[in-house]
């Protein structure tokens, strides 16, 4: 069976590369940075990576262009003018697509969602700066939409994840904020440590995104975007909390401690997903 290949682009300020490179080989996917301009270069001229030849294709986190015009606003200008129809035809082969912090951006700006209606090139969501107006590093409790039909989250209910941004604000009108959640595209919100909606509380909010809106999907749900960092939480001790959680797992006498931290969940899913989509469709 062919493996599950994924593309995470790089360059021009985006600086979570290397994580998420690590945390989809440790998902189980053949991985591989590119630089935004070798794809480009590759598709023009064919001598370089392909667009085509990757199951996912991974926006990830940093400060495109020094998040200058707005954050994710040149990067995904770049795209729509360079790439728009390679990656149009990879999202019409059902492929994945995830976008992180400044990913998610500009999965925004270029329209990509929440592609109501499947129209992927209209752009009706915000996300911008935060209510307190400062750059904001620290972890949060997330509750996952059972319901929604993401397929990097199936099966999960609750995670804790790291944010780190400055334009993090998830806004749109009421209209649209409604549709999102009857169409069940709201994927993951902010939480207290109990599982109760925050409520727009700051800190457990860190941002002010309406209704406490943390990522959302297109309708498919093959296309994913959050603000909070997955690749961040690849391993145990990444949690700052690490250590009393471990002594915690020894008392109670857990001898297998374990390794992953909880971020690597979200694309192990993906990965899955993928594989059984190949062994549907060798």
């Amino acid at each position: 069976m062919t493996g599950v290949k994924a593309l995470v682009l790089t360059g021009y300020g985006l600086n979570c590369d290397y994580e998420t490179e690590y945390s989809l080989r440790l998902a189980g996917a053949d991985c591989h940075r590119f630089h935004i301009n070798s794809l480009i270069e590759g598709e023009k001229s064919g001598q370089g990576p392909l667009l085509r030849d990757y199951h996912i294709l991974v926006f990830g986190g940093g400060f495109s262009w020094a998040d200058d015009h707005g954050a994710g606003v040149l990067m995904a200008s770049k795209l729509k003018h360079h790439l728009d129809g390679q990656i149009q035809g990879f999202i019409r082969d059902r492929r994945l697509i995830i976008g992180i912090c400044n990913g998610f951006q500009c999965l925004v700006n270029l329209g990509l969602l929440p592609a109501f209606e499947s129209q992927y090139s209209q752009r009706r969501v915000a996300i911008t700066y935060n209510d307190s107006g400062n750059f904001i590093d620290t972890w949060v409790h997330l509750n996952i939409n059972p319901r929604s039909p993401c397929v990097f989250t199936r099966g999960l209910d609750r995670l804790e994840l790291p944010v780190r941004h400055g334009e993090g604000k998830f806004y749109a009108s009421s209209e649209d904020i409604e549709h999102l959640f009857h169409t069940n595209q709201v994927v993951m919100q902010y939480a207290l440590q109990d599982g109760r909606e925050a409520g727009g509380r700051w800190p457990q909010n860190p941002n002010g995104s309406l209704r406490d809106i943390a990522g959302i999907c297109d309708p498919s749900g093959r296309i994913f975007g959050l603000m909070p960092h997955p690749e961040a939480f690849n391993h145990f001790t990444n949690h700052p909390d690490w250590c009393r959680r471990k002594e915690g797992l020894i008392r109670e006498g857990e001898k297998n401690l374990p390794d992953e931290g909880e971020g690597i969940l979200i694309f192990r899913k993906g990965v899955e997903y993928v594989k059984a989509a190949l062994s549907a469709n060798p």
